[in-house]
């Protein structure tokens, strides 16, 4: 009876626990028998190292029994009671390996375990441009409004982006923000215009406009009901009263009398 071929460490079957080892150790298998054979790794790295280089080998015998009774009962060889003997055989060593392949997949499983549990947690899932714009936006501070009048929600931020509350039920639901529901939803209510029946405003007292600015070039104007001397608490003085009188010589250029005021 031929043996199995020696294992590779550069070609080997799979086994069922090669993600779940490649994921608890970030690397390939490849990589990890060549830390360890390097002697890079620490004490639990490398009993997983050793412990899955057993299974693999149990997993190629497996495979090899396998193939080996597939080929017997394949029907390229005569029947007889020579090829059932073999067959038997094949059979009894397929059980006993795959007997062994169990017992190294549950060692390498409890390697796996401690590793699995001291590992840091898995980066999380990529998120769209568009949440993570929100994400950013809801990042400095945002808050829930409805509005009084189509009662629809939506999230403001100080940065002014106005987010629905569709994507954030979504963002909600995906466990990248979460609520305080201790605070109410502010209503957003339109300015009201102003109507006859409704309280009136009080009125807003009077406010102290800021003299105008003199631009350069520009004189003074004289005081409207004022006059300089009283200010200055002196008599006016007034100039004497004229009547004026009409003329009713015509005008040396023109020719007609001047017009009445």
């Amino acid at each position: 009876m031929s043996s199995p071929p020696a294992p590779s460490p550069d070609r080997h079957p799979r086994t069922v626990l090669d993600h779940r080892i490649e994921t608890a150790a970030g690397c390939s298998i490849e990589k990890l028998w060549r830390h360890r054979e390097a002697g890079l790794l620490d004490a639990p790295h490398s009993a997983l190292a050793d412990v899955h280089r057993d299974l693999v080998r149990a997993e190629r015998d497996v495979t090899f029994h396998r193939a080996r009774l597939a080929r017997l009962v394949s029907g390229e060889l005569p029947v007889d009671q020579a090829l059932l003997a073999r067959i038997e055989r094949t059979v009894d060593q397929l059980a006993h390996a795959i007997d062994e392949r169990d017992t190294e997949q549950a060692k390498a499983t409890a390697a796996l375990e401690p590793i699995e549990a001291a590992a840091p947690r898995r980066a999380p899932r990529q998120v769209p441009t568009k949440d993570f714009a929100a994400l950013l936006a809801i990042a400095q501070g945002a808050k829930l409004h409805e509005n009084l009048v189509t009662h629809r929600l939506a999230v403001a931020t100080p940065s002014r982006t106005r987010i629905s509350y569709a994507q954030l039920e979504r963002l909600q639901a995906s466990g990248l923000v979460d609520r305080d529901t201790s605070h109410p939803v502010h209503a957003a209510q339109p300015s009201p215009s102003p109507t006859p029946a409704g309280p009136s405003l009080p009125p807003r007292a009077p406010q102290a406009r800021p003299a105008p600015r003199r631009r350069p070039g520009q004189r003074h104007h004289a005081l409207p009901h004022t006059c300089v001397a009283e200010q200055l608490n002196t008599p006016c003085p007034r100039r004497p009263w004229r009547r004026r009188t009409e003329s009713t010589d015509a005008h040396p250029r023109t020719g007609f009398p001047p017009r009445r005021i």
